[in-house]
């Protein structure tokens, strides 16, 4: 078995910039801490405003040259990294727990769904077609071409490290666009491992660009305004997502946002329970329940709730809490103690609101940023429990009695990633799944994540497509051709 010292020290430290791993300008450095442990696992690079410029510089220097690459060519660079990435999974999965938290079960499970998006997109590399029509006068003849849109900002979350950087990267490479990512400071070693796994699979020099930073804003925000940019993409909240937005304004940039989420879990009184509560183990303790796809809310018929909420109780409280590289460990730390004691203050919020807690509920003693699987029930409307995305391991449940209860509620919220549903009906989920303002709709599972399916939300939960045959559309731009005959 890899250890854990052997996976960190294999991990590039500084920036890559033009093909080169290169310094800080100025030298300065940040730590990456463990979050189970607060131990450090590396200092690397931190990144100023004038090595963002350099990186875009690099990105926008191999713009011609990749774009000229033949499809089949970038096509078979995914091929070979997916490869690679399939046969170091324990690697990326060690190194992935141990800076972000998630168990390794887990964290094997990411790099399997991460890898899955170079495979998608480098099959679809070689599928990017415009169209030839007839004009209806008959006299010009109608052509469409894609092209790629040309360097991209790839701003990516610390919950998914691997995941939410190969369903960035996949497309573009797919595409011809070149890059510059901005990882997360939590979590950045996993995107340096992945950039130099790409650098072996012969990805040219400057196509792919990494700069780590502890000074997001003030590295980003010079390159979202610089002409040279032609993209932007970003996962992460809706506060910040909205920041960028205004910034990528000024050179009206095609813009891409995976925003936060407020995901309504409904079981209606004829669902198979136990099901239910299958799914809603997935779509609560995915990742510790830090995703936006997490279920927020549960809505239970009132005819079936106490039963869930025994069944759910009795399945997350015996769920094994402790470090992630551990044998049998299935909860992980949250990634800061700022992160835990906000999910703590959910949780008060809701019991001092009238809200009881069946199972979880208390910090618990020694370090790391543990917290423990939570079952709510009685949770008042008022709760800011059931408004704010909790980003942890807390299941708030309420009730309903009618089909027009449960759409109502479940859509009174500004936010539409994601929702689901289970019931036995087929009319019901068809009715219910029409009613519901989300970007997607999970039917009797708790899993709706999937490379080959368009990722994304309405309202402030973003816009743009991740993933599926739409996903590669976000990085191409379409030229229309009128020949006249």
């Amino acid at each position: 078995m890899t250890s854990n010292d052997s996976v960190i020290t294999s991990v590039p430290t500084r920036l890559l910039i033009g093909g080169e791993w290169v310094d800080a300008t100025g030298g300065a450095t940040f730590e990456v801490t463990n979050p189970a442990n607060d131990e450090v696992l590396a200092s690397i690079a931190d990144a100023t405003p004038a090595d963002g410029e350099r990186a875009l510089a690099a990105a926008a220097g191999a713009q011609a040259e990749w774009r000229a690459t033949e499809p089949r060519k970038r096509g078979e660079i995914l091929r070979s990294a997916f490869e690679l990435l399939t046969e170091r999974a324990d690697d990326f999965a060690r190194l992935m727990t141990l800076e972000m938290g998630k168990a390794l079960p887990e964290a094997k499970g990411e790099v399997a769904y991460g890898a899955e998006f170079f495979r998608w997109f480098s099959e679809e590399a070689v599928r990017i077609h415009g169209r030839y029509a007839e004009a209806p006068a008959g006299n010009t003849r109608l052509i469409t071409m894609k092209g790629p849109v040309g360097p991209t900002l790839m701003i990516t979350p610390w919950n998914f490290p691997l995941a939410m950087g190969t369903r960035k990267i996949g497309p573009a490479i797919a595409a011809g666009c070149t890059m510059v990512v901005k990882p997360a400071a939590e979590t950045p070693l996993t995107m340096l491992a992945l950039a130099a796994l790409l650098e072996e699979v012969g990805l040219p020099k400057g196509v792919l660009n990494v700069v780590t930073t502890t000074d997001s804003g003030g590295v980003c925000e010079p390159i979202i305004k610089d002409s040279r940019l032609r993209k932007l993409t970003f996962t992460g909240s809706t506060a910040v997502g909205k920041k960028l937005v205004a910034q990528a304004a000024d050179q009206l940039l095609r813009v891409s946002m995976e925003l936060g989420g407020n995901a309504p879990f409904i079981v209606f009184g004829d669902a198979d329970l136990d099901a239910a509560v299958d799914g809603a183990m997935l779509a609560k303790m995915r990742n510790i329940g830090e995703a936006c796809t997490s279920a927020n809310r549960f809505l239970v018929h009132s005819a079936v709730a106490e039963e869930f909420a025994e069944k759910l109780a009795a399945r997350m409280g015996a769920m094994k809490v402790g470090d992630g590289t551990q044998e049998g460990v299935e909860v992980g730390p949250l990634i800061t103690e700022k992160a835990r004691t906000g999910v703590h203050e959910l949780v008060e919020d809701a019991v001092s609101a009238g809200a009881q807690a069946v199972v979880g509920g208390a910090i618990p003693e020694g370090p790391g940023h543990f917290y423990p699987p939570t079952v709510l029930v009685d949770v008042p409307a008022t709760a800011r429990v059931l408004r704010e995305e909790i980003f942890g391991p807390v299941a708030p449940i309420t009730t309903f009695d009618s089909e027009e209860e449960a759409i109502a509620s479940a859509n009174d919220t500004e936010y539409g990633l994601v929702a689901y549903v289970f019931s036995k009906t087929h009319a019901r989920v068809l009715r219910v799944s029409e009613a519901l303002e989300f970007g997607m709709v999970g039917l009797n599972t708790g899993i709706v994540s999937n490379p080959a399916a368009p990722f994304g939300g309405v309202k402030h939960s973003g816009f743009g497509r991740e993933g599926g045959f739409e996903g590669i559309e976000e990085y191409l731009e379409t030229k229309y051709v009128g020949s006249a005959l």
